[in-house]
């Protein structure tokens, strides 16, 4: 009865679904809302225990780490998923980082190297102020890592048990139910130690590990109670030959990204993307440390990540997925490059905190809502190898190597500033942000109308 009701709630919004395959959604949806707790949480923190610990200066440098470390980071991952099964590698990797981050609960509420006032920091000298200084970049990179590993396993585990037309509809429910997690984490987890009197946010992570166990119990309750005949992947007539192509290693999934146009058609659009939000959101941070510190940033940038995900949560219940449904693959990629073109636009014209605060939202919801789920589409007509191991290649370097290209861009900005003066330097950067778009926008209809071909002709494309 229950089921029942809801699929007739979601019936107008995200189409029609049988019992069973509503049922399947909605646990896959529960496992979602528990990962993106834990992730939204953790990313929240993740900026803000940077900017108290060391100050937001130190944010491009610890991007371009992040991306050095994140290199043999991934090449471990491929080599757990040659041993171990798409469940027992999401068990494995769930447990270890649930494990860690209770470690780093523990160190940053440690009393020498943790978290705590800026007098207190700023007074730190020799091995605690290095101690802090260590434990500031580690985190960041710890952080980074779970964020980039278990959504892209996640993504793997929910195309490889899922038909084409049932993902068109599926994807936007688990990605609203996924929203709830994250609107809950960041809002209310990272403001709980204050709420019981704890002096730091370590507890905030603590509470985020029992997420990723949480997790695990919700895997496990997805493959059990899910018919078998509903946990099937897309076949092609061609995917044999595809496979027999692939050889295994460290290094399998970089060489199938390099080797194929379509996925790097799939790394350029989440390039581009993320190198235009960063821009923005290096000036949105930058200006709210400038407002806010301690307890009150920690609470400025988790009330951020609950309107990010609240309105990508809005937008899918006012049927953004129906343009996906309805409109196809191609339409959605290609509305995404434009709507950021407008809010280049808009970041040019104003700067304010209020400002950034709503474009910083907007395109982060909007991307949520709709670009998201359209861009893990793209990965059902392809191989088992592709699905788990490319994905995370293009996962962890889509966004964290344009994450260091614009912190390379900041100092390029310096430099620029210098030689053309801060006018001219402006109009260089934002032309060449409408630059990207243009292409951006050609690649992501290049992708939907690949995706579409291959789902109509029933064949793997790489």
């Amino acid at each position: 009865m229950f089921v029942s009701t809801i699929q007739r709630f979601l019936r107008p919004v995200f189409g029609s679904f049988e019992h069973e395959e509503c049922k399947k959604f909605l646990r896959m949806g529960l496992l979602f809302s528990f990962i993106l707790a834990a992730v939204w949480t953790l990313g929240t923190l993740k900026n803000s225990m940077l900017g108290i610990l060391v100050g937001m200066h130190f944010l491009p440098l610890a991007r371009i780490a992040s991306i050095v470390v994140l290199i043999p980071i991934v090449m471990a991952y491929t080599r757990i998923l040659d041993y171990y099964s798409r469940e027992k590698a999401f068990y494995v990797i769930s447990f270890f980082y649930g494990v860690m981050t209770l470690v780093f609960a523990a160190l940053l509420a440690h009393e020498s190297i943790g978290e705590a006032s800026e007098a207190v920091i700023a007074a730190r000298t020799g091995m605690a102020l290095y101690g802090t200084r260590m434990l500031a970049f580690l985190w960041y990179i710890f952080v980074e890592s779970y964020l980039t590993v278990i959504v892209a396993l996640f993504w793997a585990i929910a195309s490889d048990t899922t038909l084409p037309d049932s993902a068109q509809r599926g994807f936007s429910v688990v990605v609203a139910l996924g929203q709830v997690g994250a609107i809950i984490g960041p809002k209310y987890i990272t403001q709980l130690p204050y709420m019981l009197g704890f002096q730091t946010g370590a507890f905030a992570v603590a509470i985020s590990s029992v997420l990723i166990f949480a997790s695990i119990c919700a895997l496990k309750y997805l493959l059990a109670a899910t018919p078998k005949e509903l946990l099937v992947s897309f076949h092609g007539k061609n995917e044999a030959a595809i496979e027999k192509e692939q050889e295994p290693g460290l290094l399998e999934g970089l060489w199938l990204l390099l080797q194929h146009r379509y996925l790097l058609g799939i790394f350029s659009v989440g390039f581009f993307y993320e190198f235009i939000i960063t821009v923005f959101d290096f000036c949105f941070q930058s200006v709210a440390k400038a407002h806010y510190s301690g307890h009150a940033y920690h609470a400025y940038m988790g009330n951020y990540g609950s309107w990010v995900n609240g309105i990508a949560l809005i937008c899918l219940l006012l049927g953004a997925s129906n343009i996906t449904r309805y409109l196809g693959v191609t339409v959605a990629l290609c509305m995404m490059p434009l709507i950021v073109g407008g809010g280049i636009f808009c970041f040019t014209s104003y700067g304010h905190l209020e400002f950034l605060f709503w474009l910083m939202v907007g395109s982060k919801a909007i991307n949520y809502a709709l670009n998201s789920p359209a861009l893990k589409l793209l990965y059902i007509p392809t191989s088992h190898d592709v699905r788990f191991k490319a994905q995370a290649w293009i996962e962890a370097f889509g966004s964290r190597s344009s994450r260091g290209s614009c912190a390379a861009l900041t100092f390029l900005y310096g430099s620029l500033q210098r030689f053309f003066g801060a006018s001219a330097s402006m109009a260089i950067i934002t032309y060449s942000g409408y630059g990207l778009v243009a292409v951006w926008f050609f690649i992501a209809l290049f992708l939907g109308k690949t995706f579409k071909k291959a789902v109509d002709e029933k064949r793997v494309e790489c």
